[in-house]
């Protein structure tokens, strides 16, 4: 059991057997001896326990005066390793949300984290420099409109929004209801219904350059047509899948790629030959197509043809390219 775990044991069999000998403790917390005085000392003086030694009873027990000092309180949860590895994820992921989204609301969840972790007898400081969280690609949102975002997904208030289609290079004003937040490879997406097309959308927050909240109740949206629509495709792009890939992995990429998930309904081989099979469903392949390329000479799409020859066409777009490059400096 880890430290805080052992602070409750101590505090559960000193109310419920009063006076506990040491050798007992040594015993059921399966620790030193030099380990049982530190856990003694920490919960004296950090966490102000009234624990004391009856030399007439042989044993330590709780003192009955009552103290003018600070009240005894063990805190309120306790953790296991895994649980607190997991709540210094959530600290960090707080601390890593873009400057100034809610801001003001993180700072005193965070605050109430770190005094979690400082209790479990863990420092902070040094859990924070040792253990790191790494983001990359995130794009910046602007604070307000992000929080009225959420004021509006959270009452449930259709918003009207100026949303930038970065293909079209256009902005489309558009009243939707949102549906939920999902933070995807490290960005925001607002999953809504969207009353001008009628249909499920999903924006990317970066993109909203307006936000209105509006006094009509949004439209709800079943969650299992939202995860039908949005979960059944594979990565951010929406829809009913329209096709599966087959992706062929190199032995040497396949002890990588064999351990990653690309997407829950996804099939896998693993060949004679060592290379690893993949198949995935897609509705559009502009992301498939993305993670397909970094991997390089090490992956080879062998289904669908169309998926196949988008792949040697953008391979041929960045040949001739380099080319050109290498023709012109030499």
């Amino acid at each position: 059991m880890n430290r805080t775990e052992r602070f409750y044991k101590i505090d559960q069999m000193l109310h419920e057997r009063r006076v506990v000998p040491i050798e007992v403790f040594l015993e059921e917390l399966d620790v030193s001896r030099a380990t049982f005085k530190r856990d003694m000392e920490y919960m004296r003086d950090r966490l102000h326990a009234p624990i004391v030694w009856d030399r007439d009873a042989g044993g330590y027990c709780f003192e009955n005066i009552h103290a003018t000092g600070p009240a005894y309180e063990l805190p309120g949860l306790w953790f296991s390793a895994g649980e607190l590895y997991a709540l210094l994820a959530a600290h960090k992921l707080l601390g890593d949300i873009e400057p100034g989204i809610l801001a003001s609301h993180v700072a005193p969840l965070q605050a109430r984290l770190a005094a979690l972790l400082e209790a479990s007898g863990h420092s902070v400081s040094e859990i924070t420099q040792r253990v790191r969280l790494l983001s990359m690609a995130k794009r910046s949102v602007e604070p307000r409109f992000f929080t009225d975002i959420t004021i509006a997904l959270l009452e449930r208030r259709r918003i009207e929004i100026d949303a930038w289609n970065r293909g079209r290079d256009e902005t489309n004003t558009r009243t939707i209801s949102p549906q939920r937040l999902v933070h995807y490879r490290d960005n925001w997406y607002l999953d809504a219904w969207c009353h001008w097309r009628k249909a499920l959308r999903s924006f990317s927050v970066d993109t909203i350059q307006r936000v209105k909240v509006l006094r009509e109740s949004a439209r709800n949206v079943a969650a299992a047509k939202l995860d039908t629509h949005f979960a059944s495709a594979y990565g951010i792009f929406a829809g009913q899948p329209k096709s599966w890939a087959t992706l062929r992995f190199s032995p040497e990429r396949a002890r990588w790629v064999q351990a990653e998930r690309w997407h829950k309904e996804q099939q896998t081989e693993v060949l004679p030959d060592g290379s690893y099979r993949l198949r995935v469903p897609y509705a559009d392949a502009r992301e498939l197509l993305m993670d397909i390329l970094r991997h390089g000479r090490q992956v080879e799409v062998e289904a669908p043809e169309s998926l196949r020859q988008a792949v040697a066409e953008e391979v041929s777009a960045m040949t001739g390219m380099y080319r050109s490059c290498y023709l012109i400096n030499s």
